[in-house]
């Protein structure tokens, strides 16, 4: 990337977002694991033309938007910008074009609302104002409904649609041009475009993206939803573990220490419910299992909090392209009694593995080992999404 990149991305997401019923501003809502945010800054970051990236924020949530802005960017870090918006957009975009970098020479604004944008729509636009000119550029899509003009409820006319599209963003201009168009504006206006052809400067159109929708209402939501689960692959893993008590050993059963309790013998710390899990996950995944990848061969895992285990596992996992979205198990044994401490168990192991974990405990009526209360087992399922 130049070091002094020509053109420059203003992601606008200041805004509350009332419309979408939430309490956290819209920028901010979960989408999916990652906030709308977070969405639109990854699409941003993954188009081919070197940009500096401003984010502007609501003022209470720039420490936020930064740590965002950075996972999105990863190394493209050192291009990225974040300012505390205004109170309309009008002056969110104005803090972001305050922040312009000397030697840029276009700019984009960005709705962060339009989170699901692809990157070869950002190309597009930029690839526009790059080329010279002193037109914005803007993409846009034809209306395909019919269109009616109404007084109150009743219809008036028709309206010829042929003459009519669909504004999207991002919006793209020459850097001078629209900092002399929004020092000029005396009025809001409902986006750039509008801004820029009041000043008297002109403003085409390129080819939009269906997916460059807004987001601004739960259906929305909802919509963005299921167009991200459309392109996500699920695996499930299935694990199982089995141990003997340990009179001589402390338990452990889903990182948590039941003192009182006959441990679990074991190459490690016996911990059941976690090594049940790391063979779920691991199976999830396609990378073997447990005993392949920590089996008591290994002297260094001797003795070893099986939170050690959990961790490499996670690891594995991310480092083959796949996000965890859930496990749960199922202790079968007569003792100790889970219920109790549930809730506690079932919070560490969602902290470890940073998604939902539930854990169930039932007996085997008195059949088998379990049923004996010689020992113990623990059977987990995990699904992980690519």
């Amino acid at each position: 990337m130049s070091p002094e990149p020509r053109l420059a991305i203003v992601v606008v997401a200041a805004g509350s977002g009332t419309r979408l019923g939430r309490e956290t501003p819209k920028a901010f809502v979960e989408l999916r694991g990652r906030t709308i945010l977070e969405h639109a800054v990854r699409g941003v970051f993954a188009a081919t033309h070197a940009a500096q990236v401003i984010i502007v924020a609501p003022p209470a949530f720039v420490a936020r938007a930064r740590e965002v802005g950075e996972r999105a960017a990863g190394a493209a870090s050192a291009f990225l910008t974040v300012v505390a918006g205004g109170e309309t957009r009008q002056r969110s975009v104005a803090a972001g074009l305050a922040a312009l970098a000397p030697g840029v020479e276009a700019v984009l604004v960005h709705d962060a609302a339009r989170a699901l944008a692809p990157s070869e729509l950002i190309d597009r636009v930029a690839g526009a104002v790059l080329a010279g000119g002193s037109d914005g550029v803007i993409p846009a899509l034809p209306v395909i409904d019919t269109v009616k003009r109404v007084e109150g409820d009743r219809v008036v006319a028709a309206v010829d649609r042929s003459e009519l599209v669909h504004v999207q963003t991002p919006q793209g201009f020459p850097r001078a041009a629209l900092e002399a168009a929004y020092a000029e504006a005396r009025e809001d206006h409902t986006d750039d475009a509008a801004l820029y052809a009041a000043s008297g400067r002109g403003v085409v159109t390129v080819a939009g993206d269906p997916r460059a929708f807004k987001i601004t209402t739960p259906w929305d939501l909802g919509r963005a939803e299921q167009l991200l689960d459309a392109g996500v692959r699920m695996r499930s893993g299935i694990g199982i573990d089995a141990h003997a008590f340990d009179p001589k050993a402390p338990l452990w059963l889903g990182g948590v220490a039941f003192p009182g309790e006959p441990g679990l013998a074991g190459h490690s710390d016996g911990d059941a419910v976690i090594h049940a899990m790391c063979d779920a996950l691991l199976s999830a995944a396609g990378l073997g299992d447990l005993g392949s990848r920590f089996g008591s061969a290994r002297p260094e895992y001797a003795g070893a909090a099986s939170e050690v285990f959990l961790r490499e596992t996670l690891a594995l996992v991310a480092d083959a392209g796949y996000r965890v979205g859930n496990v749960a198990v199922q202790v079968v044994a007569n003792r100790p009694r889970l219920a109790p401490r549930r809730a506690e168990i079932e919070a560490r192991l969602a902290a470890l593995v940073g998604a939902p974990v539930s854990v169930a405990a039932t007996t085997s009526d008195g059949l088998g080992f379990t049923g004996r209360g010689e020992g113990l087992v623990a059977i987990a399922t995990a699904l992980v999404t690519h």
